[in-house]
């Protein structure tokens, strides 16, 4: 893999992942073929800045959790209105991880 497309991909993703997982994904995207450096392209990563804004306006209603995919977690916020304030609260706090987090693990699913 040419280096200036890694170091592009990179520049316009390292918002996605977390900072300690950017030399794991660098080294993979160095080892990766081209063809399927266009897959990981082309997925769509989440940002976490905008699950953050998420979180906050329509968390209580799970709506955050059903964006991150846990569905059996989005159903039981969304009927105890988001633990009653308290776990919209903590996933305020947590959003942002567990977005970067599931960003890694699709990159990791797509490169193996």
């Amino acid at each position: 893999m040419e280096q200036s497309k890694v170091d592009l991909f990179i520049a316009t993703n390292s918002d996605k992942f977390c900072n300690d997982k950017l030399l794991l994904v660098h080294e993979k995207l160095a080892t990766m073929s081209d063809d399927k450096f266009m897959i990981i392209q082309s997925i769509n990563y989440q940002n976490p800045t905008t699950m953050l804004i998420i979180s906050i306006f329509l968390g209580s209603l799970g709506i955050d959790r059903f964006m991150l995919g846990d569905t059996g977690l989005g159903i039981l916020k969304l009927l105890t209105c988001g633990g009653c304030g308290i776990w919209a609260i903590i996933d305020w706090l947590l959003i942002m991880g567990k977005t970067k987090k599931q960003n890694f693990n699709k990159f990791m699913q797509f490169c193996n």
